[in-house]
């Protein structure tokens, strides 16, 4: 199966992904600018990336949240349980991410 995420990145700046929440070194990487960036700013624009993805992550839980009688919608409580993972899943992916780069300083 081909993915169209390598071409898509490569036409995409570094700040237009991280604006749109991603944070992956690797997928940043596919951007044009990357490599050619110190440690710091690499690390700089992960760390934008994953406030951007958190705070995007926060907006989502809060809608369904604030969904009208969620009984009646028992897929929003499992979507809900799905961000909360994600949410989790980013701040292990921030404590992982800060000390790989800590490493390269």
């Amino acid at each position: 199966m081909t993915t169209k995420r390598k071409d898509n990145s490569e036409n995409m700046s570094i700040q237009k992904a991280v604006d749109l929440g991603e944070y992956d070194p690797e997928v940043l990487s596919l951007c044009k600018e990357w490599s050619g960036l110190s440690y710091h700013a690499q690390l700089q624009y992960i760390k934008e990336g994953l406030d951007n993805r958190r705070k995007q992550l926060l907006m989502q839980w809060a809608e369904m949240d604030r969904a009208i009688d969620l009984r009646l919608k028992p897929n929003l409580e499992i979507a809900k349980h799905n961000v909360e993972k994600q949410l989790k899943k980013i701040e292990d992916d921030r404590e992982k991410l800060y000390f790989e780069y800590s490493k390269k300083y």
